[in-house]
């Protein structure tokens, strides 16, 4: 028997990071110890909507869901010891993408690198931010004109990099169909390309070396035929848009090539166990397929619904990638589903009905115009509250939630306090403190970077212009200019944008039929208001902090409008005060919040002591996130009416609580239930 040829296994990466540079450049060193062959780093809120830790918008978010960096000396500790020439390094970051590769370029020159030995990818696609993901800083022209300027500076400077990283996890994660997936990232990318093109900074016959660095970062859920057809579909589509729409000739330049952190909305707090097979079974779509196998892939730990996983938990999932490369037989086999009837014609049907709506994007202008008018956020709010109508039902079965319930007592959850990795709140003090003293220090030995002003009025000044904005913004990294200083610069210029919410657009997801439990909810909504001699209730849906996962909220926004509720949602990114300012403004029946970065301990309560000060103790505030049981009991102490997290899965039924909360406050009777 002749010896078989192995493929090379992907990269196997862990996407982490927390508290502090010193905290996670620990983890790295240890993660890349176990065997893992790159780096996938998490970034906090502040640092990726462009605060300094001491923002007011930042208090509760510091170190929460990744690693703060403020500044170059905290990029240099967050990487000692690695050797950045080696490494392959993915930075999970978009609207501050050109500041924190500008910090990472500066270390690696600190390390006497070869910078255009140095690779890996920034995320840098602020589409999906707009619509899913709400970490957007600038409006759509402007942030378009940053990756554009990006992407220049990198095909010149650093050829090995992938300056961007269009993302269409985050669109599944906010509802997307499997031909939404890929159509709205393959707008994404020809509004990308056209933008580099027309730019002039890269010439024509350079276009293929653009093209060829551009690479996707893609969800993959647990239907797990029908996802390995996607990513035949989005290779066949790329390979078409890149040949006729831009004439690239050479083959490898039109490969398309992926990355994956497989998806995370699936992932049930009820029976958390199940998640390791939903996370096998979907690792299985990326990778048993040659022709469509992922370069990279990262993989979520089991208690991601429950909150921040631990080392081991990691270690657990990149151990599931090393069975598979290295125990399996995976490796030794040419693409096994080549030939395939029932393959081929799923993967026909895809591209047909993605180019079809890629086409019906275009007409609206591209992807830019279809963000703005509220089109593409609309079509995923909509898409979201079917799939959500659908567990509802029943129809859709999810092992654990709405099917098969019992359960024996689950040892890995027995002690939920030790089952997943808590940040200490005394690490925000601290990050404060040393960004204090980095502000006070960073002219003085053994830093002695020049005064920061005129670096920032640099980049003001390009900003204000046309030059490449990469220049400036190298300028101000080695001038120990801060996140918060470099963004809060290009906020002068170039203004901040508020993204559409889709709420009011959304088409009725749930049907209200006499006798179903929506119209029992409508009619507790409708009796409510008659006994509070008002037209309608009315319900403010508030996203306080920087948390930008919005999908929750949209569909709690939704329904209750659903059920008859006036709903006051602003969207995104307010502070406490300017949440209970709506509130009393708009003279509100109750204030749900909805917070998924773990910064309900402080944010919350904050918001009822305003209340409390305003002398508006009769609006019922109800919380929901993922909030650890003893969060929960300690937010209800303090006088939140109820609490909501991942396995309150039925939001007809969540409404009608948040009726019975409203009644409670205000000293009404319970409604009788009919028999």
């Amino acid at each position: 028997m002749t010896e078989r040829q192995k493929d090379r296994p992907w990269l196997m990466r862990t996407y982490a990071g927390h508290s502090t540079a010193e905290a996670s450049n620990e983890l790295y060193r240890r993660n890349l110890a176990k065997g893992q062959t790159g780096l996938s780093v998490a970034f906090d809120l502040p640092t990726q909507t462009g605060y300094d830790s001491d923002h007011v918008l930042a208090r509760g978010e510091v170190g929460r869901v990744g690693v703060p960096v403020a500044h170059l000396g905290d990029m240099r500790r967050l990487f000692q010891g690695i050797p950045l020439e080696q490494m392959n390094t993915s930075m999970t970051i978009n609207a501050t993408a050109m500041w924190l590769l500008a910090l990472y370029q500066v270390v690696a020159e600190e390390q006497g690198a070869d910078i255009t030995e140095l690779s890996g990818t920034t995320q840098n696609d602020i589409v999906k931010e707009y619509l899913s993901r709400g970490t957007h800083v600038f409006p759509p022209g402007p942030s378009l004109r940053l990756t554009t300027d990006m992407i220049a500076y990198t095909v010149s400077h650093l050829p090995k990099w992938n300056p961007i990283n269009i993302c269409s996890y985050h669109l599944q994660e906010a509802g997307a169909t499997p031909v939404q997936e890929i159509a709205y990232a393959m707008s994404t990318a020809i509004a990308v390309l056209d933008a580099v093109r027309d730019s002039g900074q890269v010439p024509r016959e350079r276009m293929g070396d653009v093209v060829g660095r551009i690479s996707f970062f893609v969800n993959a859920g647990v239907r797990f035929v029908e996802e390995m057809c996607k990513m035949r579909a989005f290779g066949r589509i790329w390979d078409r848009i890149t040949r006729e729409r831009y004439g690239i000739e050479n083959p490898k330049h039109r490969r398309f090539r992926y990355g994956v952190q497989v998806n995370s909305l699936g992932l049930t707090e009820a029976q958390p166990e199940n998640n390791v097979q939903r996370i096998v079974l979907e690792m299985l779509a990326v990778t048993l397929s040659k022709d469509a196998r992922a370069r990279a892939v990262q993989l979520p730990a089991w208690n991601e619904a429950l909150g921040l996983p631990r080392p081991w938990d990691q270690q657990w999932s990149l151990r599931i990638q090393q069975v598979l490369a290295y125990e399996s037989d995976l490796l030794e086999y040419g693409d096994l589903f080549e030939g395939s009837k029932v393959v081929e014609a799923k993967v026909a049907e895809l591209v047909e009905e993605a180019f079809a709506e890629i086409e019906r994007i275009q007409e609206m202008g591209g992807a830019m115009a279809a963000v703005e008018s509220g089109y593409l956020k609309s079509q995923l709010v909509a898409s979201h509250a079917e799939r959500r109508a659908r567990i509802e039902s029943g129809e859709e079965k999810i092992i654990g939630v709405n099917a098969f319930e019992g359960t024996e007592p689950n040892p890995l959850t027995a002690d939920l306090d030790t089952a997943i990795q808590t940040v200490d709140p005394a690490v925000e003090a601290r990050v404060i403190a040393s960004l204090q003293n980095w502000r006070d220090t960073r002219y003085q030995p053994p830093f002695n970077h020049p005064r920061p002003c005129k670096a920032l009025e640099k980049l003001k000044e390009a900003a204000k212009g046309t030059d490449n904005l990469m220049e400036a913004t190298l300028e101000c990294a080695r001038a120990g200019v801060t996140t918060g200083e470099w963004a809060g610069a290009l906020r002068e210029v170039f203004g901040e944008f508020r993204a559409p919410t889709g709420v009011s657009s959304a088409p009725v997801a749930v049907a209200a039929e006499e006798g179903s439990a929506l119209s029992e909810v409508r009619r507790k909504v409708d009796l409510t208001a008659k006994d509070l001699g008002v037209g309608k209730l009315r319900f403010l849906v508030g996203k306080p902090g920087l948390d930008g996962h919005s999908n929750g909220a949209e569909q709690i926004a939704v329904r209750a409008r659903d059920a008859g509720f006036e709903v006051v949602y602003q969207g995104i990114r307010l502070t406490p005060e300017q949440i209970v300012d709506a509130a009393l403004a708009e003279d509100v029946h109750a204030v749900g919040l909805s917070i998924l970065s773990g910064s309900h301990t402080q944010l919350v309560p904050d918001v009822l002591e305003r209340l409390r000060v305003a002398g508006a103790t009769d609006i019922p505030v109800i919380a929901g996130g993922i909030i650890p049981n003893g969060d929960a009991e300690e937010l209800r102490a303090a006088g939140v009416a109820a609490v909501f997290t991942p396995k309150d899965f039925d939001i007809t039924g969540i409404i009608g609580r948040i009726v019975d909360e409203i009644r409670n406050a205000n000293k009404l009777d319970p409604l009788e239930v009919p028999a």
